[in-house]
C-alpha cells in the first residue's frame, strides 16, 4: 500500500527520532536496522525507501540531534543573555542529562565512537561542535575574540569531558561531584576578573649627589 507524501515524512521524522536516540543510548554498532525499525513501528522493508544504508541514517539522525541541541542553546542566548553560559552549564551537567543520554549529547555519548569513524558522521559532528562553540563565543566573557574563542573551547570542552566522565565511574557520589564542579568551575571562571594590564615602567631617576661633594665644589 502506497504512503501519502505526509506520511513519508512522518515515518522518516519518526526513524530519524528513534534511531538517534538509541544510538546515543547503545552506540553505532550496538543497534541495526532491524531494531531501529521495530522501535519506530515500522517494517524493515522501507527502511531502503528513506535512507541508503545504516551509515546514512546515522549521519542524518546525528545531524537532526545537534541541530535541535544548538537551537536550544541559541533560545537561551537570544532570550537570556546574561545567565544563558550558566543555564546551559546547569542543564548539560545535570544528573536528568547524564542519566538519559539517548536525549542528550550527541558528542559525549557518540564522542569516541566518532572518532574512529571515517565517514560522513565525522563531519556531520565537527560541524555541530563548530556550532556549539560559536554559540559559546557570544556568552564568555574575553577582551578579544581569540580570548573568547580560547574560553569557549575550554569551556565545551570542560561540559563533555565531565559529562563522559560523570558517566563512566561507577561512584555515584562522585560522579556527582564531577558534575556539580564543572558547573561551578564555568560559572567561577565566568565572573573571574580580568588581569590588569602590566604598569608602564618607572622612569629613571637621576641619582642625587651626596650634599658633602656638593659643598666641596663650591
Amino acid at each position: 500500500m502506497r504512503v501519502s507524501r505526509e506520511q513519508f515524512s512522518e515515518n522518516r521524522q519518526r526513524i530519524l527520532e528513534v534511531a538517534g536516540r538509541l544510538f546515543r543510548e547503545k552506540g553505532f554498532e550496538g543497534v541495526g536496522v532491524d531494531g531501529i525499525m521495530e522501535q519506530a513501528g515500522l517494517t524493515h522493508g522501507g527502511f531502503y525507501g528513506h535512507f541508503a544504508s545504516k551509515a546514512d541514517l546515522a549521519d542524518q539522525a546525528c545531524a537532526v540531534a545537534l541541530e535541535q541541541s544548538a537551537d536550544r542553546w541559541e533560545t537561551l542566548a537570544e532570550t537570556s543573555a546574561e545567565t544563558a553560559l550558566a543555564e546551559i552549564a546547569r542543564s548539560y551537567l545535570s544528573k536528568r542529562h547524564r542519566d538519559n543520554p539517548g536525549s542528550g549529547c550527541v558528542v559525549a555519548a557518540l564522542g569516541g565512537e566518532v572518532a574512529r569513524r571515517a565517514d560522513a558522521v565525522r563531519s556531520t559532528v565537527t560541524d555541530g561542535v563548530r556550532a556549539r562553540l560559536g554559540i559559546l563565543e557570544g556568552l564568555v566573557e574575553g577582551r578579544t575574540k581569540d580570548q573568547r574563542r580560547e574560553r569557549a573551547i575550554a569551556t565545551l570542552s570542560g561540559m563533555v569531558g565531565a559529562m563522559v566522565l560523570a558517566r563512566l565511574v561507577d561512584d555515584p557520589a562522585l560522579s556527582n561531584e564531577i558534575l556539580s564542579g564543572a558547573e561551578a568551575a564555568i560559572a567561577n571562571g565566568d565572573r573571574a576578573p580580568r588581569p590588569l594590564p602590566p604598569a608602564p615602567p618607572a622612569a629613571e631617576s637621576v641619582p642625587r649627589r651626596p650634599a658633602a661633594i656638593a659643598r666641596r665644589r663650591r
